[in-house]
């Protein structure tokens, strides 16, 4: 640094000038530092450097005008919201009690003012105290990591998932209408609406399995194989239906997602980018040789998405795969269209003793009685569990959930295979956030795969939002080729992956 010649200037002896002369402008020669150089983050940050606001990868926000969540934020929920608030007035209409009525009424109100928030890109404040058990896990993130944040800034995961907490609230803390699910009407109605899929499954599956006597051992294991492979995609495709994206969507474009044919299951598994199909078979295989196991679905959708997933679940437990199944689902309602303990509920209920279907012939009805009666005889034995934790609700990702939940992976470390559905559970055990392509599955999920107990984990997963891994060591270039091809296909649903993490099985958990 040199000073102006005005500062240099002095005495002939070396005094400097008087101090009450006005102060000469400093200004800095920096010719001997390093020239100007652009930039960049390593990546992935240091596992001390991670945190909600903070991702292994840069996180996708609001403001991203490149990413879909950029889409969701300013138009998706909105639209979502006010779809919330129309089915709230239909109910208002159908009330008689002047009490109840106000008491909805108020629920709206809360409704506008999310709204409002949520237009005006309000900051994130704190969760009223409503008696969830997630309250404080919310405001305790909230405080922590995003004091001062507001809907765009704030990573797409956590201010999307902060907005349905928030919609949860306006209800729960009324004294009538705590339970209300305003998505109840469009779950019940998808799934009305999706009778072709729904029969084909029926009908093949009413029958409890079984492969046919007259077949080799080597013949028998080929087939049985087989079934598992298709069953597998039918539980992968059955994500196809998501209310949060087919707000619009026909009756046809619904049974067209829902082909469950064979012939279609064989065409779309080239559409599945990272395939572990064949390394699942093969863990789920040995789960029988040591007598069977315990395998847990993290739910996703309910309607049709459950009923296949309970398709696939019957399979595992015919077949000898797997012994006891336990299905997690959400506290209350969530993302428009995950499953809560009333969607399973109806779902069973509606199959043995419902009349949804008008136009179904006797043989179709019949069929779907039977495979209802034999899944509700399942709950009776023990054999199927339905549970739903406070963490599935909490904006934290699942990297946090050995230490922000450590009851639930001591839970889950005892299963012998997690399945998580679908894309919002895809994106939580992944961070949500800009890894590449190529970053193996097991890496992008953290401490789900690395932390001591970290259970066998499956993610089945069409792709609807930004985040994309485990497509192998070319696919960087593979997804590069397709955005130039398809420039939608991460929000599309055409494409999917079917990932799997070995975890940790074998370590002791432990907690500090």
């Amino acid at each position: 640094m040199t000073l102006t010649t005005d500062q240099t200037n002095r005495t002939a002896n070396g005094v400097p000038p008087a101090m009450s002369a006005a102060p000469s402008r400093v200004t800095l020669q920096l010719g001997h530092l390093p020239s100007k150089k652009d930039m960049k983050s390593q990546w992935p940050r240091t596992p001390t450097r991670i945190d909600p606001n903070n991702p292994p990868w840069p996180a996708y926000r609001g403001y991203h005008e490149f990413s879909f969540a950029h889409a969701t934020m300013s138009s998706r929920l909105p639209t979502i919201l006010g779809k919330a608030v129309d089915d709230t007035i239909t109910t208002l209409n159908t009330e008689s009690s002047e009490e109840r009525i106000v008491d909805l009424v108020q629920c709206i109100d809360r409704m506008g003012e999310l709204m409002a928030d949520l237009s005006g890109n309000a900051k994130l404040r704190p969760i009223i105290d409503d008696g969830e058990a997630d309250v404080a896990l919310w405001n305790k993130e909230i405080a922590k990591y995003f004091q001062g944040k507001d809907f765009m800034n704030a990573p797409w995961l956590f201010a999307e998932a902060y907005k349905y907490r928030r919609l949860h609230e306006c209800f729960s803390v009324s004294k009538f209408w705590k339970d209300y699910d305003v998505f109840y009407r469009q779950k019940c109605d998808t799934f009305s609406r999706s009778s072709d899929a729904v029969f084909e499954l029926s009908t093949r599956f009413a029958e409890p399995f079984k492969i046919v006597d007259n077949l080799s051992a080597d013949e028998r294991a080929e087939a049985e194989r087989l079934m598992f492979l298709e069953l597998t995609q039918v539980c992968l495709w059955g994500n196809s239906t998501d209310l949060s994206l087919l707000i619009n969507m026909t009756e046809e474009q619904i049974k067209s997602l829902q082909s469950t044919g064979g012939d279609h299951l064989a065409a779309t598994e080239k559409n599945i980018l990272g395939n572990h199909l064949n390394r699942l078979w093969d863990h789920v295989k040995q789960l029988r040789n040591n007598t069977g196991g315990r395998v847990d679905f993290v739910l996703d959708n309910a309607g049709f998405e459950l009923y296949c997933d309970c398709v696939y679940a019957d399979f595992l437990l015919q077949s000898g795969l797997a012994t006891n199944i336990y299905f997690h689902g959400k506290r209350y309602p969530w993302f428009v269209s995950d499953v809560t303990k009333k969607d399973w509920e109806w779902l069973l209920n509606t199959m043995v003793y419902g009349q949804l279907f008008p136009k179904a012939s006797e043989a179709e009805i019949e069929s779907l009685r039977r495979l209802g009666a034999r899944w509700k005889q399942y709950e009776k034995e023990g054999k199927w569990v339905y549970e739903q934790h406070p963490f599935w609700c909490t904006g934290y990702t699942f990297w946090e959930l050995h230490s922000e939940a450590p009851d639930l992976f001591l839970h889950l470390s005892r299963s012998d295979l997690v399945i998580f559905k679908g894309d919002l559970n895809h994106r939580k055990l992944t961070y949500d956030c800009a890894a590449p392509a190529s970053t193996p599955f097991d890496v992008a999920i953290g401490s789900m795969a690395s932390a001591a107990g970290a259970p066998v984990i499956a993610s089945l997963r069409t792709i609807k939002s930004d985040v994309v891994v485990g497509l192998g060591q070319d696919g960087d270039e593979l997804a590069e080729e397709l955005d130039k091809k398809e420039p939608g296909w991460k929000i599309s649903g055409k494409y999917a992956v079917v990932l799997l993490s070995e975890g940790r099985p074998g370590e002791k958990v432990r907690f500090t």
